[in-house]
């Protein structure tokens, strides 16, 4: 797979570049170090992440041009999991090949999840202190804002068709109200969107006609084979050997394969996944608290890298409860790093194995089509996501109504958390009036948690 890197991509330079536009190609040490400043400063979610590697990449360094730059984005979009990842990753690819990419996808992950790890000992060594207390105290009244911010965005974006409407609204029904699952409710929306792009485009809003593109040669892709199996050997040793030497019953076998299983269906970004891993980690295996998955969701919004290091946490706390051989700290380490390794691994699958295909996949009718249904029932997916999330945060006891099949959270309104409400109305219009970074927002929040804590805690003692 090594090479130049016009051809270790898959793809030739665009023919409309001008000659000289690109700068000379950097040495691997020179690129490595920009991947880890990168890594390092990419604090406010995809969106912000891919403009960071734009700026960098393409109109600082001149490393890539626009066209290669927005083709590879366009393929990052339609893989499972995080797309600024994948795309550093590719973008490593492209420059250096597979060593490129490697370096690039985990750098750009490594610096947030050490960070991540840190604060995960923080919270339960500290949990019971009025600053810790305080700080998720705010920092959970600011993540109602900041999820609904995400949704108001995606739903911009994606909602572009009464269908797709329909479609989002159908999504939030069956996972808030009929607890339907969330790879069932991604994978029919890709059914039904490949279904319709050849008959109803327009209810896609997408056009009938596609660029195509010619076919990869054989050599890239008996190289995309060989770098595929490869990566999914990589991807699984560990979780081979948690089961070896722990028997396939432990904890650290049981976060592998549900992690892994997530990073396969991770369509849509992480607060997609969120209302899933929220409903299993919390409701199914016990592994922590809904509080408790706020607060790790506000965590990952602080932490430089992608949003869904939130997994770590999750992971963190059910190794923390179970360490079993371990002690506390080194079983929840152990879980924490075993769900970060099988979450971003399987991007490289992907970047490597699909990188001859690149042109092809864009230009598939029925693929385009299944991801702009999943981007719609992602619409939803978010929505279930507020609705589960908020009345937790608001109101000290809730409980669960049921009409017939349907399910829903029911909050004890005398329960109501004042400050709480004020702090999310803040946070709110910190982010839709005063147009203030989420960063910045989930701070001030935090600091506001922690004032309002103490006060609280001084007037009762």
């Amino acid at each position: 797979m090594n090479g130049t890197p016009d051809t270790v991509a898959g793809h030739p330079a665009a023919p409309d570049a001008a000659p000289g536009t690109l700068a000379p190609l950097p040495t691997l040490a020179e690129a490595t170090a920009v991947w880890l400043r990168i890594g390092c400063l990419s604090f406010g979610g995809a969106a912000a992440q891919i403009a960071m590697l734009h700026k960098v990449v393409v109109e600082e360094k001149r490393w890539v041009e626009e066209r290669r730059f927005l083709d590879a984005l366009n393929y990052c979009t339609l893989l499972p999991g995080p797309e600024a990842q994948q795309l550093a990753s590719y973008l490593g690819f492209i420059l250096h090949g597979v060593r490129g990419g490697v370096l690039a996808g985990l750098l750009f992950v490594i610096p947030g999840a050490l960070v991540m790890m840190a604060l995960c000992l923080l919270y339960v060594l500290g949990g019971n202190l009025t600053l810790v207390a305080g700080l998720f105290f705010g920092i959970k009244a600011a993540v109602i804002a900041i999820v609904i911010e995400a949704l108001l965005k995606i739903g911009k974006r994606a909602l572009r068709s009464p269908f797709l409407v329909g479609l989002a609204v159908a999504s939030f029904v069956a996972l808030a109200f009929l607890a339907v699952d969330f790879p069932f409710v991604v994978g029919a929306a890709a059914l039904l969107g490949a279904g319709l792009a050849t008959v109803r485009p327009g209810w896609l809003a997408r056009s009938q006609a596609l660029a195509t593109a010619p076919p990869p040669d054989a050599g890239q892709t008996r190289a995309a084979l060989r770098a595929a199996l490869v990566w999914v050997g990589i991807w699984w040793l560990p979780v081979a050997v948690a089961a070896l030497l722990l028997g396939s019953g432990h904890l650290l076998v049981e976060v592998g394969m549900f992690f892994s299983k997530l990073a396969m269906i991770t369509f849509g970004g992480a607060y997609a996944v969120l209302a899933y891993l929220a409903d299993a980690a919390v409701n199914d295996k016990g592994w922590l608290s809904a509080a408790e998955m706020i607060d790790g969701l506000g965590l990952a919004e602080t932490t430089p890298g992608p949003t869904i290091l939130v997994n770590q946490f999750a992971a963190f706390l059910a190794g923390w409860r179970a360490p079993a051989p371990f002690s506390q700290a080194v079983g929840g380490l152990l879980a924490a790093t075993m769900a970060v390794w099988v979450t971003f691994a399987p991007s490289f699958v992907w970047i490597f194995a699909g990188s001859p295909f690149v042109e092809r996949v864009r230009s598939n009718p029925r693929i385009a089509g299944a991801l702009s249904a999943i981007t719609a029932a992602v619409t939803g997916v978010i929505a279930s996501l507020v609705l589960s999330f908020a009345p937790r945060v608001l109101f000290a006891e809730v409980g669960t109504g049921r009409i017939g099949p349907v399910t829903f959270p029911a909050p004890v309104l005398t329960t109501l958390i004042w400050p709480a409400l004020g702090l999310a109305l803040l946070a709110g219009l910190m982010l839709f009036r005063w147009h203030r970074g989420v960063i910045e927002t989930v701070l001030a929040m935090g600091l506001a948690g922690i004032i309002i804590t103490a006060g609280q805690r001084l007037l009762a003692g």
